[in-house]
């Protein structure tokens, strides 16, 4: 009789148990028209698992829930499987790998994974550390596979499936090409496991994922109009009809949209500087950058309109993968583009090796940040702010080096430079 494994079809964990059968020669086959969301919310599944999560494998003796306990048990069902090793010390081994795949790199793959898909808050603070004891975690992996085709001796293991399983989760949905690479013994690992027959008969083809999924956005979508079916007028009488079109008048001009309040720094007092001026004089300069944009900024610039500050990234020992800390400063613009018209930014991302640090320089309407970036820009509090003091030539000159990209920036490379204008 065959075990009944309660899952979706593209389930990874569901995988673990269907593979391991396929490696045991055990019969496990999927619950037919298995819908999540529906057939596990049913009286029948919750008495299998009363918290209605999947996999669910139904055996002739009772449910086993919880996809690496589903694994062994399937693993146990044959006599003696060398899926468990041959000696004590080879099961040892196992269970450390399994629980090193499931709280290491499982673990760590979803809290990077999930929230860029809506499924819980965005945090960038929380996803850099996310991504960098992911990368401590590879970085181990990859040690021991450079000396070792498996993880435990000489063959496949259900350590070898559990882990590949887990992997499968992060290749195929947000561990792009750039970011594996740095693991060379782990790609090699994942793509030799991926393509043995059994994994194979399970998986299919697998394809890596090509570009990280995008943050989502705050603002909720918009819902569409409700129209209502035009009713035909009834005959109106002519004395009705004049007498309520004054109330008619009336209810229209109560109506009628408010004017939208001005941003408070519309109703500064007006100054010198022209922004526009300014982006465009560092937009069209090519040669001689110093001597004309950075001479023309200073004879610009208001300091009784506007104000300089300088920003640093307050986790900057998080930043351990190049790509995500450009992408995380770029996300910073994006979200920066409500104050467009008051603001003038440079972002440099610094340095040859992780961690990056990230700094920036920026130019504000007012003495002071505007209140209402600070408000809807969730960022800005990522950062530490420091208020430029023009009279002091040392920090002039700073500003001036991050203005142009100055290279190297305080004895270091530049990785990146963007620009808010």
């Amino acid at each position: 009789m065959a075990l009944i494994l309660h899952a979706g079809k593209t389930n990874k964990n569901a995988f673990k148990a269907l593979i391991t059968a396929e490696y045991s020669g055990v019969a496990v086959k999927l619950a037919e028209n298995f819908e999540m969301g529906v057939s596990n919310k049913t009286p029948e599944f919750l008495k299998m698992n009363p918290i209605g999560k999947v996999p669910v494998l139904e055996t002739p003796e009772g449910p086993v829930f919880e996809s690496n306990a589903i694994a062994r048990y399937v693993t146990r069902s044959k006599a003696d499987n060398s899926l468990f090793g041959s000696m004590l010390i080879d099961y040892g081994h196992i269970e450390q790998w399994i629980d090193f795949a499931s709280m290491e790199i499982d673990a760590n793959i979803a809290k990077w994974f999930y929230p860029r898909k809506g499924f819980g808050t965005y945090l960038p603070p929380a996803e850099e550390a996310a991504i960098a004891a992911l990368k401590r975690a590879l970085g181990a992996l990859n040690s021991h596979l450079a000396a070792n085709t498996y993880l435990v001796g000489h063959s496949v293991t259900l350590a070898d499936i559990i882990m590949t399983c887990n992997l499968y989760h992060g290749f195929t949905l947000i561990m792009i090409k750039s970011f594996t690479s740095e693991f060379p013994h782990v790609e090699r690992y994942f793509w030799t496991m991926v393509n043995q027959p059994n994994f194979k008969k399970i998986l299919g083809d697998v394809k890596q994922v090509t570009s990280v999924p995008p943050v989502p956005s705050k603002k909720p979508a918009a819902q569409p109009k409700e129209t209502k079916p035009k009713i035909k007028d009834e005959p109106r009488k002519e004395a009705k009809e004049e007498a309520e079109k004054p109330k008619a008048e009336a209810a229209e001009e109560e109506e009628a949209p408010k004017p939208k309040p001005k941003n408070p720094l519309d109703l500064l007092p007006p100054s010198q500087m022209v922004l526009d001026d300014w982006k465009r004089l560092y937009s069209n300069t090519k040669t001689n950058f110093r001597e004309v944009a950075i001479n023309g900024f200073w004879e610009m610039y208001d300091p009784e309109g506007y104000s300089l500050w300088f920003c640093d990234y307050k986790y900057n020992e998080e930043n351990t993968v190049s790509f995500v800390t450009m992408n995380k400063v770029g996300g910073f613009l994006q979200r920066m583009d409500l104050a467009r018209k008051y603001a003038f930014g440079k972002m440099l991302v610094i340095g040859k090796d992780p961690p990056f640090k990230v700094k920036g320089l920026w130019l504000f309407r007012g003495k002071e940040i505007p209140q209402f970036v600070m408000d809807e820009c969730y960022d800005m509090e990522l950062y530490e702010w420091k208020k430029v003091d023009i009279s002091d030539e040392a920090q002039k000159e700073r500003v001036n080096q991050m203005i142009e990209d100055a290279e190297p920036f305080e004895g270091e490379p530049l990785l990146d430079a963007k620009c808010f204008k």
